[in-house]
This record gives structure tokens, sequence and C-alpha cells, in this order.
């Protein structure tokens, strides 16, 4: 992950779900904490320092948000990358060779940024490093999101090509296996994605109550639809997950109080105006 200034709830409760999925099943998950990247992308000002703060304040949060740790390790690219820096500057070459610009190019939104923004020349770096890091780690299995897929198959089309031979080696021929989340949406209307850069359409990990109610209600949410209306999606992806259930306070005259114990039935329940969003 990139330490990139404050969290919401994407990445907040949706990555410690995420992760405690992953671990109850098996698998080591292992943080790696781009630093450089967040350096590259000129998070905190370009001061790797306050980076490397924010990247520690990440897992104090997780921490809080209940993410088990038992099976979690985190890494620091930064210290990580000198422990043997041949083997990892040499593959960024390899992938940068093995790639044409416009191919790196169009991983250019794992930067927070579309193609056509203009971009410094870090947007060739950045996704070699990234695809690099995958092989650095040794990984299994990369958990991302859907909005890293590009990079990701980045990754998997570099194990076709000649540069990667002994990266195929090393892999014993198996191409990593892409896990993606879908995207939390903003809370505004038409957001794929939910986004710092609008304060009112996220919702942050530090957010008081005050905060949080006021933003539900300045919500998007239509009556009885279900896709594209970002309140049904966070109760789907964040609620369910998180608590199991669905609980809903109202007074006896709107129905009175009522717990969704399945997605399926929350949302039947809404479909047919059951529920309403002033509840």
């Amino acid at each position: 992950f990139e330490p990139s200034g404050r969290m919401h709830i994407a990445q907040g409760i949706l990555k410690a779900i995420n992760v405690n999925r992953l671990t109850s099943a098996g698998c080591v998950f292992v943080f790696w904490v781009a630093d450089w990247f967040g350096l590259l992308n000129n998070k905190m000002g370009g001061d790797l320092e306050k980076i490397k703060k924010v990247g520690q304040y990440f897992v104090e949060v997780w921490k809080a948000a209940g993410m088990d740790m038992s099976n979690v390790r985190f890494l620091r690219a930064s210290e990580e990358i000198n422990k043997n820096p041949q083997d990892y500057w040499l593959r960024v070459m390899n992938i940068a060779r093995a790639n044409s610009i416009s191919r790196v190019k169009r991983c250019g939104q794992i930067m927070g940024r579309s193609e056509g923004d203009e971009q410094p020349s870090a947007q060739i770096l950045y996704p070699c490093m990234q695809c690099s890091d995958i092989f650095y780690l040794h990984a299994d299995i990369c958990q991302l999101g859907m909005d890293q897929r590009k990079v990701n198959m980045l990754a998997r089309e570099y194990m076709d090509k000649p540069e990667a031979s002994k990266d195929k080696q090393r892999m014993q021929g198996r191409k990593p296996i892409i896990v993606s989340h879908a995207m939390v949406p903003g809370l505004l209307e038409g957001q794929e994605k939910m986004s710092k850069s609008n304060p009112d359409s996220a919702i942050f990990m530090e957010d008081s109550e005050a905060d949080v109610k006021r933003k539900i209600k300045k919500a998007f949410c239509p009556p009885n639809q279900i896709e594209g209306n970002p309140c049904v999606t966070y109760v789907k992806m964040l609620v369910f997950p998180y608590l199991g259930k669905f609980e809903v306070q109202r007074k006896e005259a709107n129905g009175g109080d009522v717990t969704f114990k399945t997605v399926e039935e929350f949302e039947h329940a809404y479909a047919h105006g059951e529920l309403h969003p002033g509840d």
C-alpha cells in the first residue's frame, strides 16, 4: 500500500475484511509499505519521513479496525529493496525492456491518475517497480483493488517474455494469481471509486459520528434502486461482512426496528420499497 494521507473506509474497513478472510483461510498476508512509491507520487509533498509516519498510521488504524495481525507482516520498500538492490533493479530494467512505453502508461491509474492526465516521468518507473515487487516478494497471490488490475496483468504478461527467464525459474513457471476486490464507490452520484479529493464524498476512518451522519444524509441514495446506489453498496460490502447483519432503527410509524441477516433479504426489502432511504 502507498502511504497517502488520510485513510477512508475503503482502505480501512474493506482491507481489514479482505485480509482476515485470507489469513483465516491459511494465507500469510504481506503488506508492502510502498514509501518510495509515495515519494514517486509526490505524497506528503515528497517528504519521505512524513510518508513513513503515514505508513505507521495506516498500520495502527488497521489494528483498531479489527485486522487479525497473527499472520500479517509489514515490509517497508525503502528498507527491503536495499537488502538486495541488484536483484530488484535488474528486474525493473527487464520489465521496462520487455514493454513499450504505451503499455506501461496504460497502468497510470495505479498512481491515482487517468491516462489523459498530465503526468511526471515517474509514471513509467512506478508500474515497472510495482511489477517487480510481486516477484521480489515471491508472492503467490496479489490481493489488490480492481483499479490495480492493469499492472497485475502487466506482471502476468511479463512471465511470457524472454526477459523474465530467471523469474520463471524462481516462480517455477507459475504466473502470479490475481485476487481483485471491487471498488467502494464515492457517496455522490456517478462516483465509481471513493476519492479523497472531495472530503464530502468519502468517509474517513477518523471522521466524527456527526461527520459520518452528515455525509450519509447528503449521499446519493435513490429509493428502490440497487445498482449504482452507493449506500446500498456500502451495506453489502462493508456492513454485512464486518458485522454479519444490518440493523435499522426507526419509529413504529415507519415500520419499527428491523434486522436483516442476509444481503438478499436487505436488497429485496429495499428494491420493493419496504426500506426507505430515510430509514
